[in-house]
């Protein structure tokens, strides 16, 4: 992976967020680099900025120092090259899964004859198992089956970068499981380059070639972790065990949660 083509950097990338009286820094002096087909995470505890990260790099808001490049070039607005997938699968109720997967393209602003449209949705769908319910709506399916749509919206675009900001964490644990096996069949088959935002440690190593930690408040990147496993990985292998207590134990020192329980704790006595 240390051989593949720089895809992502992101330099020194500060966010802030003002009002009247104050500014609260969400990320600071945030810099790392993606290289083509690397599926790297962002993990940290809650709050500590990682989807205000994505959504900058995304394009979708704008830094307050610092850059984004995408192969070179710099990334401030959306780019079609560039998908999202969020924790909400946003899907539009007055269209149908298939409208709703075609609209990843149309946003594309791309002229694509019908037929070649066709195809491309009908391979998405079929690839995470959604063809039978190409004509449902959106309240007619299930959580899981509603962020598969999302998943598909995403990749009919052939994406060179897919962005993930924790798509799975309101998923029962079979369902997740399952769309993250399916994920990683996707993405390996194309070869596409991954950026996924989660605080779940398990998630992390399972799905990642690196695992960036960030810190608290304001976010910073603080360790990182190259992941040696090859997959299909299980959770039971001694190295993914050893990792993942390594991990637990760097994310800890970075929690908020004993400052919160000494602050309660402080008040009620």
């Amino acid at each position: 992976m240390s051989n593949a083509q720089l895809l992502l950097r992101v330099a020194d990338l500060t966010k802030l967020y003002r009002t009247r009286d104050a500014a609260l820094v969400a990320f600071e002096h945030i810099s790392f680099e993606v290289r083509q087909g690397e599926i790297v995470c962002l993990l940290g505890p809650s709050g500590c900025g990682k989807s205000s990260l994505l959504l900058t790099i995304a394009g979708l808001q704008p830094a307050d120092a610092g850059e984004v490049l995408l192969n070179g070039n710099p990334l401030r607005e959306p780019h079609p090259d560039v998908a999202v997938v969020f924790q909400d699968p946003c899907l539009l109720p007055w269209r149908n899964v298939w409208s709703n997967v075609a609209l990843g393209l149309q946003l594309r602003h791309e002229q694509l004859p019908s037929a070649v449209l066709r195809r491309r949705v009908q391979s998405v769908l079929c690839a995470v198992g959604l063809e039978a319910f190409a004509r449902h709506y959106p309240h007619q399916l299930s959580g899981g089956m509603a962020q598969r749509v999302a998943l598909a919206r995403a990749l009919v675009r052939n994406p060179a970068l897919l962005l993930l900001d924790e798509p799975f964490a309101a998923l029962d644990a079979h369902t997740r499981h399952y769309l993250q096996c399916t994920l990683l069949q996707l993405v390996h088959g194309k070869n596409t380059t991954c950026l996924l935002v989660t605080h779940d440690i398990d998630e992390a190593l399972f799905l990642a070639d690196r695992v960036l930690l960030m810190s608290a408040s304001p976010g910073r990147i603080e360790q990182q972790w190259h992941i040696p496993v090859p997959h299909p990985r299980q959770y039971r292998d001694p190295q993914m065990i050893h990792l993942h207590a390594t991990v637990l134990e760097h994310l800890a020192k970075h929690s908020t949660i004993r400052e919160e329980a000494k602050e309660v704790a402080d008040w009620v006595i």
